[in-house]
């Protein structure tokens, strides 16, 4: 049997989920008709202390739109160098919607305070202004990291009298809730927008929320049609992010636990992942030329992998990985890397 560590996109809806599907109430929701949408909508910005929110296909998709409603053409977000929107949606940002970024670096995908006082960039004429900072909360690159909640509020504390909007990529926000305790909603009110992903962790088939104001979310309607990304009878869906949200965010902590597991069978058996470093569902394996190498190795030995970075080969568990299976993959691994 193939354990797939490639990404936490890959699970499929459990027996419940399926039911909750084929029992969801639906409209037109390009017409605002389907209550399962509105429901999660409403449910998933409550939850973030917003005050409303959108169903979208993609995370790319909530990004895109939640980064267009603070930065106009021509001006700049500011966010880290390995942060998914700069990095992994296929320059989306520059290409629809004539936004230009700017980075800084942090060996764990954090805010940096010190820097970003630094870039911030005031509207003056002939110069690019800074409009917003995205943030990633888990960062994806930088191996599932949580970002401090105290360095969310110093963002906030700087931002405040500049006009800089501040947007949460929080495709992995679960996460960062169940490993730290802190509330879904103090996270999402240090933030103008906030983007979560119901497809990763959570198990659900399809689909994420983007959260703000009612007018920005109102704009952000338009704009996810006039993108061609408007549906109908969405609530089938909506009902498995609803079932997701009810019932798979405490249970995250298994995947946590799971991704340590892996990671301290290999480090008993090479210096390639420091156990101590995964917080979350992610496990970076640093093995350097061996990389592309190991992908392929593991992938004939039933554990499929992916390479996310010159010499790192990633991991990410998730609800179709259970213990046995986690221990497995470590110690399938672990095999490879000392043979």
């Amino acid at each position: 049997m193939t354990i797939d560590l490639r990404s936490d996109t890959v699970t499929r809806p459990t027996p419940e989920m399926l039911a909750a599907m084929a029992a969801a109430e639906v409209g037109d929701d390009v017409y605002g008709e389907d209550p399962t949408v509105q429901a999660l909508e409403q449910q998933v910005a409550g939850l973030l202390g917003h005050e409303a929110g959108l169903f979208t296909v993609t995370g790319s998709l909530a990004n895109l739109l939640g980064v267009r409603a603070h930065v106009r053409p021509g001006q700049e977000l500011l966010c880290e160098a390995q942060a998914h929107v700069v990095r992994a949606e296929m320059g989306a940002h520059a290409v629809w919607h004539g936004v230009t970024t700017r980075t800084w670096s942090h060996p764990r995908g954090g805010v940096d305070l010190t820097a970003l006082g630094g870039l911030i960039a005031p509207e003056v004429p002939y110069l690019v202004s800074t409009a917003a900072i995205a943030v990633e909360n888990t960062h994806n690159f930088a191996g599932g990291t949580v970002q401090p909640i105290d360095d969310l509020v110093g963002l906030r504390e700087l931002v405040e009298g500049t006009g800089v909007n501040l947007h949460l990529d929080g495709a992995r926000l679960w996460n960062a809730h169940v490993a730290t305790g802190v509330e879904l909603a103090a996270y999402g009110r240090l933030f103008d927008t906030v983007s979560v992903c119901l497809s990763k962790g959570l198990g659900a088939p399809v689909g994420s929320v983007l959260v703000g104001s009612a007018e920005v979310v109102a704009e952000a309607r338009e704009w996810r049609k006039r993108m061609g990304a408007g549906w109908r009878q969405a609530g089938v869906l909506a009902a498995a992010g609803r079932y997701a949200v009810d019932h798979h965010v405490e249970r995250l902590a298994d995947d946590h636990a799971n991704a340590r597991l892996i990671a301290s069978i290999v480090a008993d058996a090479a210096p390639v992942v420091d156990p101590d470093t995964v917080e979350t569902n992610i496990v970076l394996l640093d093995v350097g030329a061996r990389a592309g190498g190991l992908v392929a190795e593991a992938a004939s030995a039933g554990v499929r992998t992916i390479l996310v970075a010159a010499g790192v080969v990633r991991l990410i568990t998730h609800l179709d990985v259970t213990q046995e299976q986690a221990r497995t993959a470590g110690e399938t691994l672990a095999k490879l890397l000392t043979d």
